[in-house]
């Protein structure tokens, strides 16, 4: 059975959206960079909800980008060999390759497809992952921590929730953000 993989950039206050917006963190940094790719390669499905879907969409045409530096393609084509399932209302269609629109997030749809995967699947956007984690379905988190405190925004776990985790693995880079996986017991 697939695992699914809630993942985000958080503060270290556990933001992954400051309340104006910005985390603060700074421009792209390579080793983290190259580290998340490596890492979600193996993941052949990503379910989003609409607004990390539209973050996201710069991937679908980073490639066509001159003097794109070699991770980033790579990043780049890694997403687009991917299936993504958008969670939303609103979206009227998908505006990149291998995505189709889902109008409700069924826990029991997502268990199935959990069964029926050979790659593991990664459910990203904390409203969404919200959802998820209150139907039990997350298998593991990750954590990208940046050195910065924002005072308040969304969370990356959702109020009111309690689970016990293992850590798993954990790895500090030179730019200061951290990196922190758990199993949920």
């Amino acid at each position: 059975m697939a695992k699914l993989i809630y993942s985000m950039i958080t503060s270290l206050d556990g933001c992954t959206e400051a309340t104006d917006g910005d985390l603060g963190w700074g421009p792209e940094d390579e080793e983290v960079h190259s580290f998340v790719g490596d890492l979600f390669r193996p993941v052949a499905t990503f379910l989003y909800g609409r607004r990390m879907y539209e973050t996201m969409l710069f991937w679908e045409t980073a490639h066509t980008q001159p003097d794109l530096p070699p991770y980033i393609r790579q990043y780049a084509d890694d997403w687009r060999a991917a299936e993504k399932i958008v969670y939303s209302t609103t979206l009227a269609s998908a505006s990149s390759a291998k995505t189709r629109i889902e109008r409700t997030f069924d826990p029991d749809a997502v268990r199935r497809l959990k069964k029926e995967s050979d790659h593991d699947l990664s459910i990203d956007g904390p409203n969404l992952a919200a959802q998820a984690i209150k139907a039990g379905l997350v298998d593991e988190y990750h954590l990208f921590t940046t050195t910065t405190v924002v005072g308040g925004g969304t969370p990356f776990f959702p109020p009111g929730i309690r689970l016990e985790l293992d850590l798993l693995d954990h790895r500090s880079f030179a730019s200061g953000v951290t990196y922190t996986r758990y199993r949920t017991r």
